[in-house]
């Protein structure tokens, strides 16, 4: 009798889950742009794909047996549609899916396309999407809805058929792809219902207090830049600023221009991570899907206390101990401005070890970047009046997102008194003439430090990407001949720059990946600082590995009919790295934490 309760219970359990209810996303709906990473890794924008004719998506989750079932079908419309400009993507919006069950899942099921992670839920909150194995069709063209609802009707809670007598999907993408309206644009759906607690509990948004959640959010994260005189072209000085602009703050939240950090979160961990939490990013946006209330309280935004110096290292380090003028340079409103190459004697008069050093830009909206570089001129040959390969290091440079931090570990670079300064400066007009007069502080050591501190560069110039292509990768290594610590680094390409991946190749061959910059953006020059130094064992090899973008979807590219090459020049391609690293010395033993990925990475 017990048996027969427990029977009839779990029935109508399973009846409460997997109940028919009617569609929610709406044909015809608008849809927004967003940005989602897959789990390999890889970043898709919706807007990207506007060259297609459609945009398929199966809506994903661990466990649910309509969307394994459905999944079948969905891959072999897949194949079908191989000769069509016809996306299939699936989405996962689940609480509980991670993105390791989502990897697991997808090797155990077969799964052979995107996995689109929602990990937020806002986007799956915005379409409205409410059960897994439901799909939706996207019309590039419109980006509207074009079809919502069941794959087929091969599938019921109860059983399944051998084949499907309706074929709503594939008859809605035959419609789309010969031109014609979908006569059939939604169906009911079954499959597992999705919880969204937020969107269950949306009138508690308006609850979201500006003074306590908001502007503390801001203030923590926004403001070194959104303020007068910053980086950003805005300032948040108080809330009507905040709300005039939170439409477009949550637009950028969603395709992840901001905050400018584009790491993969599931690899490594760093001591510069500008990322927003899972919970600042939904009380942002929670909060503007709302209608940025004010609240009550006061406004922490007019009483924040937000830096006047134009040295970030001021506050800890105090004044700079020297300050090195670069000349001026005149930038005309439009057209291609050559990089410059600037020489300065050192005038300190002295060596000295370097502790910081910190570029501040004249006009910050012209100059893009500049590397700073010092040694002896070379006298003769075809680099006569440039900086000598063999005696040539390096001080921090300067370019959106580039750390000035002090040298870590008590280390720093020694700056002989003799050396001329070579500043490489790199400027983009912005449709103004402008003067720039830039500058370099140097924060000196009392003596010599406990670690010399350099900087290793990887550079592949034979890099070749084809017109038109879409994903074009190359690679270079550097051998590392002695045991190393790695504090930094910072990967770099042009417009064409797509994504990047460094790794370390042990000396027994195993590999592990070290940062994967998948939404890799010029604008920003990231020194990506790990939490932990990485101990480098002698004879292992760095690897760093560039994705581009060559075809006319990249908005950024200058230029998709040609093939391109090395290149100083923004429209030109580079592959370059730089590595900030330290030698171990002789009999010296470096903490656990350092080892303990390499010891996990090497054992048998």
């Amino acid at each position: 009798m017990d048996h027969m309760k427990n029977f009839k219970f779990f029935i109508t359990l399973l009846l409460i889950l997997f109940s028919v209810g009617i569609y929610s996303i709406e044909a015809n709906q608008k849809v927004e742009n967003f940005r989602l990473n897959d789990q390999l890794g890889n970043s898709h924008e919706l807007f990207y794909y506007s060259d297609h004719e459609a945009l398929v998506f199966l809506v994903q989750g661990n466990g649910c047996p309509i969307a394994r079932n459905a999944s079948v079908r969905f891959h072999e419309l897949e194949r079908m549609y191989s000769e069509n400009k016809v996306k299939f993507f699936m989405l996962n919006s689940n609480l509980q899916d991670t993105k390791a069950s989502i990897l697991e899942e997808a090797a155990s099921y077969d799964y052979q396309m995107p996995i689109l992670m929602d990990e937020t839920q806002l986007i799956g909150e915005a379409l409205e999407i409410t059960r897994t194995g439901e799909v939706f069709v996207i019309n590039p063209q419109t980006w509207q809805i074009a079809y919502t609802g069941a794959l087929d009707d091969r599938l019921t809670y109860e059983n399944q058929k051998q084949e499907a007598s309706e074929h709503f999907l594939k008859d809605a993408l035959d419609e789309i792809t010969e031109g014609r309206a979908v006569t059939l644009p939604a169906t009911d759906s079954l499959g597992c219902l999705i919880n969204f607690p937020d969107q269950r509990n949306k009138t508690d948004h308006k609850l979201i207090s500006y003074s306590e959640d908001i502007a503390p959010i801001l203030i923590d994260n926004c403001t070194a830049c959104h303020r007068k005189g910053g980086l950003g072209p805005w300032a948040m000085t108080d809330y009507n600023m905040v709300k005039g602009f939170s439409l477009m703050m949550r637009e950028v939240l969603r395709t992840k221009r901001m905050p400018p950090w584009h790491a993969d979160p599931s690899i490594g961990h760093f001591s510069n991570d500008r990322s927003l939490s899972t919970d600042e990013m939904k009380t942002l946006v929670h909060w503007i899907e709302s209608g940025s209330p004010r609240g009550k309280g006061k406004d922490p935004l007019l009483e924040a206390e937000i830096s006047d110096s134009v040295w970030s290292n001021e506050s800890e380090l105090g004044p700079p101990d020297y300050v090195i003028d670069i000349p001026a340079t005149d930038i005309p409103a439009t057209g291609v401005v050559d990089y410059k190459y600037h020489f300065v004697k050192n005038k300190i008069g002295k060596d000295i070890w370097v502790r910081a050093s910190e570029i501040i830009p004249g006009d910050k909206a012209v100059l893009h970047h500049v590397i700073t570089s010092f040694g002896e001129l070379n006298v003769k040959g075809p680099r006569k009046g440039r900086l000598n390969f063999r005696t040539r290091k390096g001080l921090r440079g300067y370019a959106p997102g580039i750390n000035s931090n002090p040298f870590p570990d008590n280390s720093g670079i020694f700056l002989p008194g003799d050396v001329t300064f070579e500043f490489q400066v790199h400027y983009t007009p912005v449709g103004r003439k402008t003067v720039d007069s830039s500058k370099m502080g140097i924060w000196a050591l009392d003596g010599a430090p406990e670690h010399e501190i350099f900087t290793n560069t990887m550079i592949n110039s034979r890099i070749k990407i084809p017109a038109g292509a879409k994903n074009h990768q190359e690679f270079d290594t550097m051998n590392v001949k002695r045991d190393s610590l790695l504090y930094s680094v910072l990967p770099h390409a042009h417009y064409r720059g797509k994504a990047m991946e460094v790794s370390v190749i042990y000396p027994n061959g195993e590999e592990k990946i070290l940062l994967s910059v998948p939404n890799y953006d010029f604008n920003w020059q990231t020194s990506y600082d790990f939490k932990e130094p990485v101990f480098i064992p002698k004879g292992s090899e760095l690897k760093q590995i560039n994705w581009w973008d060559n075809s006319k979807q990249n908005l950024a590219n200058p230029d998709s009919s040609v093939d391109v090459y090395w290149g100083e020049q923004s429209f030109e391609e580079m592959l370059f790295g730089a590595f900030m690293m330290r030698n171990l010395k002789e009999g010296e033993v470096v903490s656990t934490k350092t080892l303990e990925n390499y010891r996990a990475s090497t054992e048998e």
